[in-house]
This record gives structure tokens, sequence and C-alpha cells, in this order.
């Protein structure tokens, strides 16, 4: 006598899991951001990676009037903002913050991805 068996494929509902954000802006960020693009012609801050300075790369942020075809566009409390294709991997959940003290006012990143960076801070290798 031979038992006969049926192997049915369980089917498991798929739960999409949450994607990391690519770029978050500080409140900060976001009041200083919309001074710098408000006006009459329409403009996008791109944040962008060069090879630069002691560790390697250094941040580079440009005026933009348009997307190009890879950008990552975030946008976050009505400002936009686009991600350079090239420096995705670098900027990938990281935090950008505008810090004003008595000697400057700038941009900071706040970047999870860094494994070292220059004395002056402006550098960094991830």
């Amino acid at each position: 006598m031979s038992l006969a068996a049926k192997v049915v494929k369980a089917v498991v509902p798929r739960i999409p899991r949450p994607r990391k954000a690519v770029l978050t802006l500080t409140p900060a960020a976001v009041t200083r951001l919309r001074a710098l693009t408000d006006g009459p012609d329409p403009k996008v801050i791109r944040v962008g990676i060069r090879t630069k300075g002691c560790s390697g790369q250094q941040y580079d942020l440009q005026y933009a009037t348009k997307k190009e075809k890879f950008d990552e566009e975030i946008k976050q409390d009505g400002v936009t903002v686009l991600v350079d294709n090239k420096a995705l991997l670098s900027v990938l959940g990281s935090e950008m913050d505008y810090v004003e003290d008595k000697l400057s006012a700038q941009f900071v990143f706040n970047n999870p991805n860094v494994k070292e960076s220059c004395g002056c801070g402006m550098s960094f290798m991830t």
C-alpha cells in the first residue's frame, strides 16, 4: 500500500519593507532652502559628491532648474532637493541640517556612511 501526498505552495502575503530615506531635512535646513530657492525662477538645490579634500570626497551643492534623468527627488515640507545619481550610495540615510554660529553659516550633513573625515570636517570617505 502506498500513500500519495500533494504538495501545495502556501501563499504568504508580502509585506513591503519600509524604504530607507535617501536624505532627510531638519526644520532649519527646510527654512534655509526655502529662502534660497524662493523667487520668480523655479530653482532647486542638487546635492552631489565630488572628489576633493584630504579624505577624498566633498559635498557639492548647486542650483538646478530641472531634474536630470536619474536624480532622486526629495520633497519635504514644501521644499524639493535633488540628489545626484552618483551620490546616492554615499548620501543614503543622511540628514541635512543648517547651522549658524558666530563665525559661519553652513549646511551640515550627518551621514551614517562616513568611515573617516579630515580634521577640518570638509571632506570624508565612505
